[in-house]
């Protein structure tokens, strides 16, 4: 699967597991993993269910980052 959609992976110490957020789907479009590769697949695996699912998808964000200037 190829996607432009954010994925934001933190560590729980109140669940003791990785949470996952996908932002653009808004605060309850999560999942976990006990690892950091699971947290990865699982999420993958519920963008690919919310992209199938959705007519109306949202506008992915996109990192803007300034030129460098050498």
């Amino acid at each position: 699967m190829k996607s432009r959609y954010s994925i934001v992976i933190q560590w729980s110490n109140e669940d003791e597991c990785y949470i996952v957020s996908l932002p653009e789907f808004g605060k309850y479009a999560r999942t976990h993993g006990d690892t950091y590769e699971e947290a990865v697949k699982n999420a993958q695996e519920v963008l690919e269910l919310l992209i199938e699912d959705n007519n109306n998808l949202p506008q992915p964000n996109i990192y803007e980052s300034e030129a460098i200037a050498n």
